[in-house]
């Protein structure tokens, strides 16, 4: 399939390194110095230009092209791009946008801009925050099978019960698989004499009761629904967050320094307690009890700002702090002084991208670890190795990297064991190393 990409920032960077060894890709982008490092550290077609325009959009082949995705932090060059693009060629259109309006127009108008799927980075953000709050000590929460199926990503510290015990002896959920464990740069299949140790991240795939029940066993504490949330910062992101929770029953409080913002989050926000402070008053925040709170949101105007106020939350005692970073390489640094989860707009944006350019019944995909590892919801044919046999005679045929996390049947879990035989029409959630993930794709 030939992709073609507008805009070469983290968010095309993510999506070309993820396809340039399955499709034949090419990336437009403006800035000839970006041009020239892509030549050589990608097996990709770079082409400098503007992705709005017609005659750059044919010297990168649009009319052979399947699909265009545009990924500039521009929305209107997004939607330009698409909207030229289908003037000239048959081809299926993605944009991505911030603002969730865009998003709206879109969805209540057919063929609105020319974009056949848009994608709204502020919504996946809020959408991966108000997931991951709810778990203690949770990284990446996703859903698969609408919703019948959880993946989680949790860390374990020295103090975990968990640390030291084999999977044998922590695999005591009716429907939950351990699909995988990073260590260090180290990614482990875990076995059931694998000892989890203090630093492990793992990945788990099954029930939402299981998966909490888990949880309670990794903290030593009941996982609980996060009912006080607090909002640091009244950017568009931290409204559509506060929106978001609102919408699910919650009554969050959000601390805003501008008056006029704070005056408009207020009207727009019936459900939030808008509060007008700098975030970085430690005696504001003790004030309003932000450290009795279950967690908070850092969503403010930089990286520097958000590190800043979540290590203040957490320096008064709150219990868990979650920080939006803009920067890919910063993830691990905010993590690393304490931080209990960073989400990274752009890599929420790249995986919900990613999941249109999958060949096959992909239905879904989450990458973990900045694509070290990904989880695959497939929808399984007659063609796919694991059609018709059981689970001991398909993984033998496939890489020892590949874990089959769960099954959902007709609206049912089915928790996978060695004889479990795979059916077409399944629904299979698959935990899968990136080094092997093509090879993967083209046999399931």
């Amino acid at each position: 399939m030939r992709v073609i990409i507008v805009g070469a920032g983290e968010v095309g960077r993510s999506i070309a390194s993820n396809l340039e060894g399955t499709h034949d890709v090419v990336v437009i982008d403006s800035d000839p110095a970006v041009i020239e490092e892509l030549t050589y550290s990608m097996d990709i077609l770079p082409v400098e230009g503007d992705g709005t325009d017609l005659e750059v959009l044919r010297e990168a082949g649009i009319e052979q092209a399947d699909m265009l995705l545009a990924c500039t932090d521009v929305d209107e060059t997004n939607i330009v791009a698409c909207g030229a693009a289908k003037t000239v060629a048959d081809v299926f259109t993605v944009a991505r946008v911030k603002r969730r309006g865009l998003l709206d127009t879109w969805e209540h108008a057919d063929d609105a801009f020319g974009v056949d799927f848009m994608v709204c980075t502020d919504l996946l953000t809020a959408e991966a925050i108000f997931r991951i709050s709810g778990l203690p000590r949770a990284l990446d929460v996703d859903q698969f099978a609408d919703g019948l199926v959880r993946m989680v990503e949790f860390e374990l510290d020295e103090d975990s019960p968990v640390v030291g015990k084999t999977v044998a002896e922590a695999d005591q959920f009716d429907s939950m698989t351990f699909a995988g464990v990073f260590r260090d740069e180290d990614l482990i299949v875990p076995q059931g004499d694998t000892r989890f140790a203090a630093g492990d991240r793992v990945v788990v795939i099954g029930s939402e009761d299981s998966i909490r029940e888990f949880a309670d066993e990794v903290t030593a504490a009941p996982a609980q629904d996060a009912d006080d949330v607090v909002i640091l910062g009244g950017s568009e992101l931290g409204f559509q967050i506060a929106k978001l929770f609102e919408d699910r029953g919650y009554r969050p409080r959000l601390i805003e320094v501008d008056h006029d913002r704070a005056r408009e989050l207020a009207e727009r926000l019936p459900n939030t307690t808008v509060m007008e402070s700098d975030v970085t008053d430690t005696e504001f925040l003790v004030r309003e009890h932000v450290d009795e709170s279950d967690v908070v949101v850092a969503t403010l105007g930089t990286d520097e700002q958000n590190l800043l106020a979540s290590l203040l939350a957490e320096r008064i005692g709150t219990p868990r702090t979650l920080a939006v970073v803009e920067t890919v390489d910063y993830a691990d640094l905010f993590e690393a002084v304490g931080i209990d989860a960073a989400i990274n707009p752009r890599e929420e944006v790249a995986e919900e991208i990613v999941r249109f350019t999958r060949a096959g019944q992909t239905e879904k995909v989450s990458m973990l670890e900045h694509d070290r590892g990904e989880v695959l919801e497939i929808e399984i044919d007659e063609d796919s190795v694991l059609a018709n046999r059981t689970i001991v005679e398909a993984t033998a045929d496939l890489p020892d990297c590949v874990v089959i996390g769960a099954i959902s049947r007709d609206g049912e879990l089915v928790v996978p064991r060695g004889e479990t035989t795979v059916q077409p029409g399944d629904h299979v959630v698959i935990f899968v190393d990136s080094t092997v993930l093509d090879e993967v794709s083209q046999r399931i």
